[in-house]
């Protein structure tokens, strides 16, 4: 395949990329819009935002932040390969707008629920905590997702699903906890 050809084969894809996101679109104003279903998803991008604001450890705002924008950066990603190659899926799509990127898991609950977290006894070996939370994440929070349809795992495992939540504790943990910051003043 020469060069042109491989470009030409790439608007190819994009069109049937557009074609998808049009049936997910669709999906969403026939089927999904104003269920129940729909409904739990948008309150779980909203109520957990809204928890946060008013329980977090206001002094550490702008570290948590960092560390729920990094678990947003990663979980996106991680999706993005898995769900390019299949391993899962998430049936119930929210919104018509990128529907495989805005879902309550990536920009509201992963990223919320370990800033939480981070600021709760921060004092704790950090692997007791990451092993406590993603162990609730992976087996009680997926299997849930899973059981209303929110999630699909085709077969995926949910102790891969923990070594995931780990991944991103962690990731979490180590950019909340940088020394390197000083003021730009």
């Amino acid at each position: 395949m020469s060069f042109e050809e491989g470009i030409q084969q790439s608007e190819k894809a994009y069109e049937k990329f557009v074609e998808v996101s049009s049936m997910f679109s669709d999906t969403v104003n026939h089927a999904f819009i104003f269920t129940w279903q729909w409904w739990l998803g948008v309150t779980l991008f909203i109520i957990p935002w809204i928890l946060w604001f008013t329980l977090r450890k206001k002094e550490s705002t702008g570290r948590l932040l960092l560390g729920g924008f990094i678990t947003i950066i990663l979980s996106i990603t991680i999706d993005l390969v898995a769900l390019s190659l299949g391993l899962w899926s998430y049936p119930m799509v929210i919104t018509t707008i990128s529907p495989l990127l805005f879902l309550p898991y990536h920009f509201s609950l992963a990223p919320v629920a370990i800033m939480f977290a981070l600021q709760i006894k921060p004092g704790t070996n950090p692997l007791i905590k990451g092993i406590i939370f993603s162990a609730i994440a992976a087996f009680v929070g997926m299997n849930i997702f899973d059981l209303i349809d929110f999630y699909n795992p085709k077969g995926w495992s949910t102790f891969y699903d923990f070594f995931i939540f780990l991944t991103l504790y962690y990731a979490a943990y180590m950019v909340s906890n940088l020394d390197s910051f000083e003021s730009l003043k």
